[in-house]
């Protein structure tokens, strides 16, 4: 039996067979306060081009009352199974087909999901549909290639309010009749539903007007900053329309954000779902703005690329989301008034790190992965699909040039409005513009896995005159388990040559010189006869997608000055090359401490400066040799402190350093100030202890065992809200007791009651690296109910305890060991086997940094 699955050769076949025209779907939401199940009645008109053929539509419900196919009423129980209705006997040329259906609520983030607010008790609801969720709502084709207007009508509580991708009609008797939608895929449909508070304005130019709504529950009402959040995306509508060429395909273009949200955003067309994290309920650094922005414009994006034009099948995901992760970047980058001209630096650290971390996992997989069917996909949204295409499609952009890369874009837009493609299609597009034969670069770059190492080999004389230079490309093994061989790739670089300015002090670019490198050595002779600088940087501008490692003396320069750099683009290079030679064991964990804590004080990017703390606590808890680990997170700890306090008052930078402090805190004066600020016996200048910042110490407080239940309790009641009740949840998970450790465990593994973003919680607040010993005993019980929790939840569940439960910080050869024997001897599908792979994974390179860290000593 099928079960949910739904594989790539059925839906070939189906879409052979099938032209959907429309849906009319009506949907009774009246008792949504109480929850439960609702009617839904789906009628879908089709086209079939064979007479007498059988095929199925998609559909999770409790219970199917009716199904009639051109008048003939079906025996619901004969022909409902799974997540199918078989539908025999079809007509050559236009069929009909009615199902009632009860469909139910969720509250795990897919389908239709259900929060009540704990603040004013109100029920509020959306849909999440990518992947196959739709069918969790109506009766419906749910494969992106069969595109079909839609036409809700929805009936809802007396004074909510029902958003849809069509404008929102007014209602009558509480009955909502929306306009059919343009042709869509089913994922991209949504219905946002409840007493929402909105804000509304206009996108207006050279006669052009989009109505530009934001919708958020009325307990954030007085936290949505809606004037930021408009200009972002009316530079968004100015930047992508000209790049693009292409107006606006919708009639409006509103922005929702919603309670327990899995990802960051979803481009349902018009009515965009955000996460509601994204109303800052406190005091946020710059980079938490740069991130929300990248995420309104990458959304946007997708109205173009993704709704307007879509992939055939989900191989092609990465189209979709590397081109918006691409033009959202360098909408922030160049567009006029932007606040994030350093956009790319961003990029560079945080995307390109995911990028460069997945593609050395043993699930490493070609940018067009091979999707045979739906558990590929759902497992799929990763940083090779976002990141890596993403920095591919910059690569592209320098091979062909800007102009001519949207010159293509613009030409597959309006050849391919309303329908889909394939990848072919798009680089038609561009090889007819730039007059570049792109089939060599496409096999390499998007047809093979894995990761290049460019290193730069330089001869000098004992005058520092360059006598020769070259860049050596190597093409590491994949990592055991992944499918493919190692390949030299053509890439397109930049060589940025440093100095150190007397008068500034700062390291600045005296020359760049930029140019193809492909095979295996790579000469460039304009650089020979020249003094020698300072520094070499490879990749200067981050043209491609490359591991990069400096020369010898261009190494010692950078461990002494790294914050010198007069760019920030450059530091966040040589940044990410350090972390990666530190996950790569060749940089020891103590020595890549000893250089962010030289050079992370000169830093002037915020979101560099968070990342570096991020990272450098992940290797010192997980790539320390153990036996030094504690004096480590000492030196860190205390490094934190001094920043805390020399930072500017009110300042990024002091929140940062604050909330950085509180994650390691751990001597018993350290302990007191986190206690003495939530108290107000100790205060910070500048430091505003706000509600967030306070459940960062609460929870820091409760994880070391001074802060037990009824302080928790007692932080709760001054944030009884939907996200106090998260911090609430992640603080009694992570206090170091066996009864919190046990109560935890029972609520996300015994019970499947917890909605996601509360067991997200509970698992964050579980997982606590200094309580390694505690949890010990959880690794066996972990593989013995992963499977059956695969099996028996949700996608989106599962794979929270699937990832966040398995024992990541037991690292040991015993863990591996245990793994092993998982993978040997548990028949399970082929995405559950990924995520424990991956984890796999982790565990083997930490213990390679580990020994490297105590080599090092």
């Amino acid at each position: 039996m099928p079960g949910t699955n739904l594989t790539r050769e059925e839906a070939q076949q189906r879409a052979k067979l099938l032209t959907v025209d429309s849906y009319a779907i009506d949907l009774d939401l009246s008792g949504a306060q109480e929850g439960g199940t609702y009617r839904s009645v789906t009628t879908v008109r089709f086209d079939v081009a064979e007479s007498g053929a059988e095929s199925f539509i998609d559909l999770v419900a409790p219970a199917v009352h009716e199904v009639v196919l051109n008048g003939d009423a079906l025996t619901p129980a004969e022909v409902f199974d799974d997540s199918r209705i078989t539908l025999p006997g079809l007509l050559e040329g236009r069929n009909v087909l009615r199902v009632v259906a009860e469909c139910a609520y969720t509250n795990t983030g897919e389908g239709l999901h259900r929060f009540v607010d704990p603040v004013d008790q109100q029920a509020y609801l959306y849909t999440q549909f990518e992947v196959p969720d739709a069918r969790r709502v109506f009766a419906s084709f749910e494969q992106p290639d069969l595109k079909a207007t839609f036409r809700f009508t929805v009936k809802a509580p007396s004074g909510w309010t029902v958003i849809s991708n069509s404008p929102s009609p007014e209602p009558k008797d509480d009955i909502w009749a929306f306009e059919p939608t343009p042709r869509i895929s089913t994922y991209i449909t949504a219905l946002i539903v409840g007493p929402y508070h909105s804000v509304h304005s206009v996108y207006e130019k050279d006669g052009q007007s989009v109505p530009l709504g934001i919708y958020c529950r009325p307990s954030l009402a007085e936290f949505l900053d809606s004037d930021a959040i408009f200009e972002v995306t009316r530079q968004g509508f100015e930047w992508f329309q000209e790049k693009f060429d292409y107006a606006y395909p919708f009639k409006k273009y509103d922005q929702l954000f919603v309670p327990e949200f899995n990802a960051g955003a979803m481009e349902n067309a018009g009515a965009v779902t955000i996460r509601d994290q994204y109303v800052f309920r406190s005091k946020v650094t710059d980079a938490a703005y740069e991130v929300r922005a990248e995420t309104i414009l990458h959304e946007l994006a997708h109205m173009w690329f993704g709704d307007l034009v879509t992939m055939e099948w989900w191989n092609d995901l990465w189209l979709n989301e590397s081109f918006a992760t691409y033009t959202s970047i360098a909408c922030q980058a160049y567009a006029e008034g932007s606040r994030w001209p350093h956009s790319w630096t961003t990029f560079a650290n945080s995307m390109k790190t995911w990028a460069y971390r997945q593609d050395q996992l043993p699930s490493t997989h070609p940018i067009m992965a091979e999707i045979r069917d739906l558990d590929d996909v759902l497992v799929n949204f990763d940083g090779i699909t976002y990141a890596k295409g993403a920095s591919v499609l910059k690569q592209l952009v320098a091979y062909v040039g800007m102009d001519e890369f949207f010159r293509g874009v613009q030409a597959y837009f309006k050849r391919h409005a309303y329908g889909n493609t394939r990848l072919s299609d798009l680089l038609g597009a561009l090889e007819e513009t730039s007059g570049r034969d792109l089939k060599n670069w496409s096999e390499k770059w998007l047809r093979t896995a894995g990761i290049n190492v460019l290193r730069p080999e330089v001869e000098t004389d004992a005058n520092g005159v360059i006598t020769s230079f070259a860049i050596r490309q190597e093409a590491p093994a994949l990592p055991a388990g992944a499918k493919g061989e190692p390949t030299l790739r053509p890439h397109r670089i930049a060589i940025g040559l440093y100095d150190l300015d007397d008068a500034s002090g700062k390291l600045v670019r005296d020359e760049r010189i930029e140019l193809d490198v492909d095979g295996e050595l790579t000469a460039v002779p304009e650089l020979t006869g020249r003094r020698r600088p300072a520094v070499f940087l490879l990749n200067d501008d981050d043209l491609s997608y490359a591991k990069v490692r400096l020369d010898e003396d261009s190494l010692a320069f950078v461990t002494e000055h790294l914050g010198d750099f007069e760019s920030s683009l450059p530091r966040a290079l040589c940044w990410a090359s350090a972390w990666d030679m530190t996950r790569d064991g060749e940089l020891a964990t103590r020595d890549y401490l000893s250089l962010v804590l030289s050079g992370i004080g000169k830093e002037s990017d915020i979101g560099v400066v968070q990342s570096l703390q991020r990272q450098l606590k992940l290797a010192i808890e997980m790539y320390a040799a153990p036996a030094t680990r504690e004096s480590l997170l000492t030196r860190w700890t205390e490094a934190t402190l001094a920043h805390l306090r020399a930072a500017d008052a009110g300042g990024d930078h002091q929140l940062a350093w604050a909330r950085a402090f509180a994650a390691t805190a751990r001597t018993p004066e350290q302990l007191d100030l986190l206690e003495g600020l939530l108290e107000d016996r100790e205060t910070i200048e500048g430091l505003a202890v706000d509600t967030e910042l306070r459940w960062a110490f609460v929870q820091r407080l409760a994880a070391v065992g001074r802060y037990d239940e009824a302080e928790i309790a007692a932080e709760y009641e001054r944030d009884r809200t939907a996200a106090g009740e998260r911090h609430a949840a992640t603080a009694r998970a992570g206090r170091p007791t066996v009864e919190a450790k046990e109560e935890a465990w029972v609520s996300v593994i015994e019970s499947d009651k917890l909605p996601n973003a509360v067991q997200e919680a509970v698992i964050g607040g579980f997982v606590q690296t200094d309580q390694r010993e505690l949890l010990a005993p959880y690794a066996d019980r972990f593989f013995a109910v992963v499977k059956d929790i695969w099996d028996s939840r949700s996608h989106e569940i599962a794979q929270q305890i699937a990832i966040g439960l398995f024992p990541s910080i037991q690292v040991s050869e015993e863990t591996l060991a245990k793994t092993d024997a998982w993978l040997a001897s548990a028949e399970s599908n082929a995405a559950l086997r990924r995520l424990i792979s991956e984890s796999r994974a982790g565990i083997e390179r930490a213990l390679k940094a580990q020994a490297a860290d105590a080599a090092a000593s």
